[in-house]
């Protein structure tokens, strides 16, 4: 009985204790593609001996599902390069690479239960890169122009999600061509999502450094650093991170890695969330969806988000917040 299936998983993971793992129905763990980064409703994961393969049922009616790939399959290659000694971040941002590509082509292996390990039939699959209808994360303006000559760029990002990357892009773009020459990033209230999302635009203001480390139960440190070549701030620009109570998860990541790297302020008139738990999404064999916390964020500098959140370096100075969240910039001041 799948409803009572289901009821024994849901008690198991309460028993865990912990707020941030949960079960999803089918409805639940389909709204959480809008976090999906490839777009083709795929969970790519390690197997025990490091094979990139798919880790879970593709989403219901997702191209992957369509084209008949299923749980266990060897993923070999992406877009024609070997997957060997990658792992999914790795794939992830392969991919974004080229964001507005239409289509992706994977190398899948699938071994029947008569094959030698390494056998099997492999075949390349072409799958279009589809994407929920997902609201644009980034609005951005020119929020003031002082007797200094400094021209504010206002960025207010809502949420970490598939397009964050390419609008803010989009935004700095834009606003460069306008003539910003400073920037405030505004992240209040905004709860996270996709940390890799945090990790990819984090290289558009610093390239080669560390923006975050990813701490294992086992106390293993695997770092995340920024790509280079993708930047387009202007080092000397100076940049303010705008937060509050609200500010979570890849948020804080966000801030974090700009912060310790020395590439903004932190301003708020309170610390950020405190939310640095990482879950992992599972697809199961019924549709639905399982979430689990695996491992924790730590900042560039060695802060441990969880708990604790980020203490912004400016606490006056900024504008009162009003209902909707003011963008009034005036007041900050970019040292």
């Amino acid at each position: 009985n799948d409803d009572q299936t289901m009821k024994l998983v849901t008690e198991m993971v309460k028993s865990l204790g912990d707020k941030y793992s949960r079960v999803l129905d089918a409805k639940q763990y389909t709204a959480i593609q809008k976090y999906d980064l490839i777009g083709v409703g795929v969970t790519l994961m390690p197997n025990s001996n490091k094979e990139l393969i798919i880790g879970a049922p593709p989403v219901a009616g997702s191209v992957s599902d369509q084209s008949g790939l299923k749980r266990g399959d060897f993923i070999t290659a992406v877009n024609g390069i070997p997957t060997k000694g990658r792992n999914a971040f790795d794939i992830i941002d392969q991919i974004s690479e080229n964001p507005n590509a239409a289509t992706v082509t994977m190398t899948v292996r699938t071994e029947g239960p008569d094959d030698i390990p390494g056998e099997g039939y492999t075949r390349d699959v072409t799958l279009a890169r589809t994407f929920q209808e997902i609201k644009d994360p980034v609005i951005s303006k020119i929020s003031e122009t002082r007797s200094d000559g400094t021209k504010v760029g206002y960025i207010r990002i809502f949420e970490f999600n598939s397009l964050v990357k390419g609008k803010l892009e989009d935004a700095l773009t834009k606003l460069e061509k306008e003539g910003a020459n400073a920037y405030v990033l505004d992240v209040r209230s905004n709860p996270g999502g996709a940390f890799q999302s945090a990790v990819e635009i984090s290289s558009l203001f610093f390239e080669d450094r560390i923006a975050t480390y990813v701490v294992d139960s086992n106390e293993v440190e695997l770092p995340f650093k920024t790509a280079a070549g993708r930047v387009l701030v202007d080092s000397q620009d100076p940049i303010a991170i705008w937060v509050d109570a609200g500010s979570a998860s890849a948020s804080e990541v966000f801030a974090g890695s700009m912060h310790d790297n020395c590439r903004a302020l932190v301003m708020g008139e309170k610390k950020s969330f405190g939310k640095g738990l990482i879950q992992a999404v599972y697809g199961l064999k019924n549709g639905a969806g399982l979430v689990l916390t695996v491992a924790t964020y730590v900042t560039p500098n060695g802060t441990v988000i969880q708990g604790q959140g980020i203490t912004p370096d400016i606490k006056g100075n900024v504008a009162i917040d009003f209902p909707g969240l003011s963008t009034d910039t005036s007041k900050v001041d970019f040292g």
